[in-house]
Parts: structure tokens; C-alpha cells; sequence
């Protein structure tokens, strides 16, 4: 028996314009931005971030993350901090040839499905290298 009736009902999913940092090196990062000449990474703001070799154009990580700061020092530069694909990361590549960019945006879920798509578009249908699952 059923007791609800199935409905029909559209998402129209809007445009999401990201403003990227720069590329900065792995290693400039881990230095504290608040005491030393570091790099400052927006603290408590959602956004997405991406990990790569700067001479190559295929993505190790495309991330998504409520608070920016937080979730790229302790958890994937740290390790202070859980992080999906933060350790295996850092077990299997030399980070000192890194590079991680970040863009704010209120809707990070949506931004890195997108980033996802469009990664796998072009290459070849895989998702970054340490990136399990959209």
C-alpha cells in the first residue's frame, strides 16, 4: 500500500563564480601567517581547494570544506585534524613540490561536484589522484 503520492520536483542549481588564490607552495603554508611572513587563508569561511603539481594540470585533490584555513593547515598540511585524503597524500608524494590554491563560496558541495565533473571530463573520466568519491 502506498501513502504518499510521488511528486515531481526541479533543481535549477545556480552559477557559481570562484575567485582562486594564487598557487602557493606546499611548504609556505605550514608557516603561521598570524606571527611570521606566512600565507593567510580565509579562517571560517566554506570554500573548495585544490592540490597539485604545478607542472602538471591534473589534480591530486579538489576538496570542499566549511572553514578554509582550518581544513587545509591541520588537516591537510597538518595532520592535526582528520582529512580524506590529507595522510595518504603525504605518505606518497613529495609535498615540497606542491601547490594548493582555495576560492570562497557559500555553496562548496555544489562548487566541488562541479570541479569534479569537469575533472573528469577532461581526464579521461578519474577523479583526482587522492579523491575517492564526488
Amino acid at each position: 500500500m502506498n501513502f504518499f503520492k510521488r511528486e515531481k520536483q526541479v533543481l535549477e542549481i545556480g552559477r557559481i563564480e570562484l575567485l582562486w588564490s594564487n598557487w602557493y607552495p606546499w611548504h609556505s603554508l605550514k608557516i603561521d601567517a598570524r606571527t611570521s611572513r606566512g600565507i593567510s587563508i580565509p579562517n571560517k569561511e566554506p570554500g573548495v581547494y585544490e592540490v597539485r603539481f604545478l607542472q602538471n594540470e591534473k589534480r591530486l585533490v579538489i576538496g570542499k570544506t566549511g572553514d578554509l584555513r582550518f581544513r587545509i593547515k591541520q588537516g591537510l598540511i597538518g595532520g592535526k585534524a582528520p582529512h580524506s585524503s590529507g595522510e595518504r597524500l603525504r605518505d606518497k608524494e613529495d609535498v615540497s613540490k606542491l601547490f594548493i590554491r582555495w576560492a570562497e563560496t557559500n555553496r562548496p558541495a555544489a562548487a566541488e561536484e562541479e570541479l569534479h565533473f569537469q575533472h573528469k571530463q577532461q581526464f579521461s573520466g578519474k577523479l583526482p589522484t587522492y579523491v575517492k568519491r564526488t
